[in-house]
This record gives C-alpha cells, structure tokens and sequence, in this order.
C-alpha cells in the first residue's frame, strides 16, 4: 500500500485508529508534535513516526512529504485543518480529518477546485462526524429525490473524548446552526427540542450544530436540514439558560479556560464502557407535498466506528483513482457505505403521507 501518515496519533481517537490500522496489517507512519507521546506509541506498534508543529509551514510541508494521503487527527480542526490542508495541496497529498465542525467543511468546500487542479482529495468527517448521518441522509434522498426539508438526529453511549470535549466548547461560543433554503443559519443554542421516534422508545433531543447542517446539503442537495442530539431533557435547559451569557463564553480567554478546564478533566471512554455502548441515527425527509420517508442505523460505540471507518476510508482512496476535490461520504463511496462497517445495520421505511 502507498505510504500514508495519522497525524495526532497520540490522542485518544488517533490512538485508536493507529491501532485498528495494525490490526488490519497496515503500517501507516504515525505522527504529532509531542516528540515523546509520539515516539512512544511508534515504539509500541512498531511504527514509523515523523514530529512536526502545525504552526511551522514550512515542517509540516516537510512532514506530509513522500506520503500519498494524511488522516489528520489533531483537533480542534478549527485551528488545526488550514495548515495541514496548506501543506496537503502544495505537496500533492489527499486530506481526510475525523472533524464534525462546520466552519472546516466549508473551509474546504471552499477549496474544491484548487483540491481539483492538484489531483488531492478533501475528505473532512471520516467518521462518526459525519459517516453514517451523511450515508443516512443520501438513502433518505435516494427514496425521496424531491425532499425539500431533512431532519437528522443521533444518540452516541460511551461519552466524549478529550478532543471532541473542547471542540463541544469552541461549539457552545458559536451557538447553533441550522440550514434554509440552502444557506447555513444561525440559531440559539438548544434552538429547537423534539422528541426522536428512535425504534427502541422516543429520546428528547436538541439541535446542534453537527456537520451535517454542512454536508447533507452537498451530498442531496436538500436546502432545509436540522441536526438533533439526544440529551436528558435537564441538558437542553441549561443550554437555553446559558444564551444569556452567550456574550461571555465568546470572550477569547474565557473561551480558552474552559476548553483547558475540560479537556484536563476529560479522559474518553475506556475499552469496556465502548464495548458497552452504542450508536443510533434516526433521519426523515419529507417533500413540498408533505410526504416522508425514514430511516434508522445502528451501529457500535461513536469512536469505534470513527476508527473503522477511517481506515476504511483510507483503504479505498489508496486502492484506487478518487475523484479528486472535495468529498463527503456518499458522494465519493456511496449511500450504502457504512453498512459495510462493523456491526452497522440499516434500514429505510416506505414514504408515506404527513
């Protein structure tokens, strides 16, 4: 296989992608800027590492070169795509992220044809951010081609990681997201709250500003799109109480202090409590004459299947000639993509009439 590199491979999610990668008997070269953390799970898997800081150009350049594609790992990706994107197109490398932040699906969407003319692929959301919401709202659209309007919801057991902890911060300052008319909104936080039909019993839930507010409008094209998450209901009304501070949490140093704060006294999942917990995504289209459709997956704890999904993903794009440029799931692999993962079912309900 061509060469390819996991950068933030120290961290909790990278670890486990480097780890699925040995397993399947892949030898990517790990990397990161914390010399020792890096050198040390190298040493453990038997890995090549590379150290480089994003903040150095012209190292990170240095650090991509010679591979054919780079899962960058390494959040927030907020701050931390650019450079590594910068790096990726002037060294001809393919880009993949496990990113679910709005503002880097249209920073790269934005780069489409500079991606194009350079023959690298830009592939943020390898996985759970935003694999199997985005392949579910494509089998939604693939039943309902004249959906006008989708709402997408989620429930994930196991609890967050370090990374995705301060990124749920940074999400917090910039408040809600929701699609209209094919323009991205800004909304409150917790703006909406429903109830999600999931087939094991109804969950309250929110809307956040998940990737798809992004994707699923690239991947069918449908202008209205709403991402919920299932919370207790107690959740969704602190969040609301909390718009009136909004202001302060956008203060830059109170901003950092509590990503700090909460990404020391956050430690992710351990392996028993992953294998405990699941994943599940409920979806439903509906078009102007109010018929819908709905799907369901099913699938295993959110970093196991980022883990699954991004080697898969990687697996495919070096096996083969990808359409170069910008990418979400299923438009480069397919609706039915993630039912080739691990423990993932599916299924799509006949449309009928609201």
């Amino acid at each position: 296989m061509k060469p390819w590199i996991i950068y933030g491979a120290n961290g909790y999610t990278g670890r486990l992608i480097a780890r699925e990668a040995v397993d399947r008997g892949l030898q990517p070269v790990l990397a990161g800027r914390n010399r020792q953390a890096v050198v040390s799970l190298a040493s453990e898997l038997s890995l090549e590492h590379r150290v480089f800081d994003l903040d150095d150009p012209e190292a990170t350049r240095e650090g991509v070169r010679g591979m054919a594609l780079v899962l960058h790992c390494a959040g927030p990706f907020s701050r931390t795509s650019k450079p590594m994107v910068d790096a990726c197109l002037a060294e001809r490398v393919h880009y993949l992220d496990i990113t679910g932040e709005i503002t880097v699906f249209q920073a790269c969407h934005e780069r489409h044809s500079e991606a194009r003319e350079a023959g690298v692929v830009l592939f943020p959301g390898t996985g759970f951010d935003v694999v199997p919401t985005d392949c579910l709202a494509a089998m939604l659209a693939r039943s309902l081609p004249d959906a006008v309007s989708l709402v997408l919801a989620f429930e994930a057991g196991g609890g967050p990681s370090p990374g995705t902890a301060k990124t749920s911060v940074e999400g917090l300052i910039q408040g809600g997201r929701v699609r209209r008319d094919g323009k991205i909104r800004s909304v409150p936080l917790a703006w909406k709250t429903r109830d999600i039909p999931f087939s094991d019993g109804p969950r309250h839930a929110m809307t956040i500003p998940w990737g798809d507010v992004y994707t699923a409008h690239v991947s069918t094209g449908i202008p209205d799109v709403e991402v919920f998450m299932a919370v207790p209901p107690a959740t969704s009304k602190r969040l609301r109480k909390l718009r009136k501070f909004h202001w302060l949490l956008g203060l830059k140093p109170v901003g950092a202090l509590l990503a700090r704060r909460v990404g020391r006294q956050t430690r992710g999942p351990d392996e028993s409590r992953r294998q405990s917990s699941g994943s599940k995504i409920w979806g439903q289209a509906s078009n102007a004459a109010g018929r819908t459709v709905t799907g369901e997956i099913r699938g295993p704890n959110g970093y196991d299947l980022t883990a699954d999904a991004a080697v898969t993903i990687v697996c495919k794009i070096l096996d083969s000639s990808p359409e170069p440029g910008f990418q979400t799931p299923s438009k480069l692999l397919g609706a039915d993509f993630v039912t080739e993962l691990k423990g993932v079912s599916a299924r799509v309900s006949p449309g009928e009439q609201a």
